[in-house]
């Protein structure tokens, strides 16, 4: 094939997209820190089912940059993750290299790669090698001066999907602490899943999703998954089950009180593939269950439901073995081509309308956990946006979140650093618009608390936000969550589900007791000028262990310190701590 038109490369993408989906759990446990965060392979998977959802019903004599512009735009709005956040830029770049095309040459497609890497090394401020941005940069660049005019897409694709997988095999050789741990960059591997997806489908051949997704890995190669172990799911295939509920208020035609961390945990007993998100009174719930009756019956006693799809995938899969073309999307779907899709696309109309300004200011708060929630709305948040260091936001969910607080001028804390990046593209989506949109970086809890106390709607937009980013300075942040493998790291011999304490990145020790953890990180954070200690006490730690938490920071350091310790009910992280000047 001397040219591509735009049917096959719809195909590239859908099949690229299922083959990330195949081995996304592989990729989230490509994980350096031994931390329950190995989500970018699930952050990447969300993002490239957006774009396929927002092109899957277009028809195959589609304009060539009509559809790759609408790829790009669908994986903008679905970016979760700086990895998420990536991948939207490598095919936006992708996309615009396209423009005025009526198709693709080998050495058109060599120009679209190094345009992809043009606009994602551009949207990253301080790039790092040994990332997913050093397999698209050498995969990319050994590509252009391989094509010549007479050679093949096939071939092209073949030799490109080749140099990205060693560019990944060099990547800890680029990042020593790849190298440290035993892995490959987890980005650089979902990109090389996309490439490979494309790749196959160029030779005719449509990757489908995989309903068994959550296997054993395939690969043979154990060095390049090192430590990916998955267990079998033994519950069969069942049902994909989505709905979005909004909630009533305690006692108001006998609903319940919504408590996030019972909610999540009730759905995560009873089912598997679990991801909720929380907007305000909306909550969005994806999960897959032998009884979604069940599910369903438990979420209505807080509220009603918007929406609700449940799909069979034992059907699926039956779909897929006689044949027919299927691909993911919003990380569930799997439908016949012919049908046409009951989601909502990514920007409904009504939504694209302007929105009506009601006031100067307007705070957005990311956060993970009741006690959480209810802390930043004390602080002056309109609107929190669920998700945290397991479930990043999109880029739409901020741009939804934006235009629900009908201000003029919007702060965003997103108070994670993998969760910076989709907060910081919802606002470039903003621009066009008559609201004025701009992150605080804040990259912890603590850093997002601080920021949001020198909140002063009373001020100038400028003074504001400099104010409230200067605050992020004044504090130093620190958690304790458990090890989710054995391993060493920094010099500290981790365990599995031991409990480490964590300075920032930096891990102070790995120790059974989360309260010794606990004394470790706060003997690490506080300095002879520190004037208070904040401690958020995380879901997993009982009354009496927070009791003698409270008892023993008073003890040590009460004389010299105000301590304020406060249920804060976020997952996975035992305690939260912040220490301020």
């Amino acid at each position: 094939m001397k040219s591509l038109k735009a049917a096959i490369l719809k195909k590239m993408y859908i099949s690229g997209g299922n083959n990330l989906y195949n081995h996304y759990p592989e990729i989230d446990q490509l994980n350096v820190f031994p931390v329950p965060d190995g989500d970018t392979g699930m952050n990447m998977n969300l993002t490239v089912s957006s774009g396929i959802r927002e092109i899957q019903n277009r028809p195959d004599d589609e304009d060539l940059y009509s559809l790759a512009n609408g790829f790009s735009r669908g994986l903008l709005m679905g970016a979760r993750g700086n990895s998420g956040v990536i991948t939207s830029q490598i095919f936006k770049g992708f996309s615009v290299y396209l423009e005025g095309k009526k198709s693709l040459t080998a050495q058109d497609l060599a120009g679209a790669f190094l345009s992809a890497k043009e606009v994602a090394y551009k949207a990253v401020m301080k790039p790092v090698e040994g990332t997913i941005l050093t397999v698209i940069r050498e995969a990319s660049a050994a590509l252009a001066e391989y094509v010549r005019p007479l050679t093949s897409i096939e071939d092209a694709m073949d030799y490109f999907l080749e140099q990205a997988k060693v560019s990944l095999e060099h990547t800890p050789d680029l990042l020593p602490v790849l190298k440290e741990v035993g892995v490959v960059d987890s980005g650089g591997a979902g990109l090389v899943k996309i490439i490979e997806g494309m790749t196959s489908a160029v030779h005719g051949k449509v990757i489908d999703r995989n309903p068994d997704v959550g296997g054993i890995p395939q690969e043979n190669n154990s060095s390049l998954y090192a430590g990916a172990k998955l267990s079998e799911d033994e519950e069969g295939y069942g049902y994909c089950t989505q709905f979005i509920v909004r909630l009533g208020k305690p006692g108001v035609d006998g609903k319940k009180a919504f408590i996030e961390r019972n909610f999540v945990g009730y759905l995560s007993k009873h089912g598997k593939s679990l991801v909720t998100v929380r907007d305000d009174d909306i909550v969005k719930v994806h999960v897959h269950t032998l009884t979604p009756g069940n599910m369903l019956n438990y979420a209505q006693q807080f509220g009603e439901f918007v929406s609700i799809t449940i799909e069979n995938m034992s059907e699926e899969h039956h779909n897929i073995e006689h044949g027919l073309t299927a691909y993911d999307a919003n990380n569930s779907l799997n439908r016949d081509k012919k049908e046409p899709a009951s989601e909502p696309a990514p920007l409904p109309k009504e939504e694209e309308e302007e929105v009506g300004i009601e006031k100067d200011f307007g705070l957005i708060a990311v956060s993970s956990g009741a006690g959480l929630d209810e802390l930043f709305r004390e602080l002056g948040a309109d609107v929190i946006v669920s998700g945290g260091q397991t479930m990043n936001p999109s880029t739409e969910d901020f741009v939804k979140a934006i235009k629900s607080t009908h201000a003029k001028n919007v702060l965003i804390l997103p108070n994670n650093s993998n969760i910076v990046m989709a907060a910081s593209q919802a606002c470039e989506v903003m621009q066009e618009s008559e609201i004025n949109a701009r992150v605080v970086p804040s990259k912890t809890i603590p850093q997002g608390m601080v920021s949001a106390m020198n909140f002063n709607p009373e001020d100038t937009p400028e003074q504001v936000y400099e104010d409230m980013k200067a605050a992020l300075k004044t504090v130093r942040s620190g958690s304790v969550t458990y090890a989710i493998k054995d391993t060493d790291i920094d010099g500290v011999h981790i365990t599995k589900d031991y409990y480490m304490a964590m300075k920032d990145k930096n891990i102070v020790s790995c120790v059974k007791d989360k309260l010794v953890a606990l004394d470790d990180l706060c003997e690490s954070l506080v300095r002879e000028r520190s004037a208070m200690m904040t401690v958020l006490v995380g879901a997993d730690v009982s009354e009496e262990e927070e009791k003698e938490a409270t008892d023993r920071l008073n003890a040590k350091y009460g004389d010299n310190l105000e301590i304020l310790v406060r249920r804060g009910d976020q997952p996975v992280y035992s305690f939260l701590i912040g220490v301020e000047e």
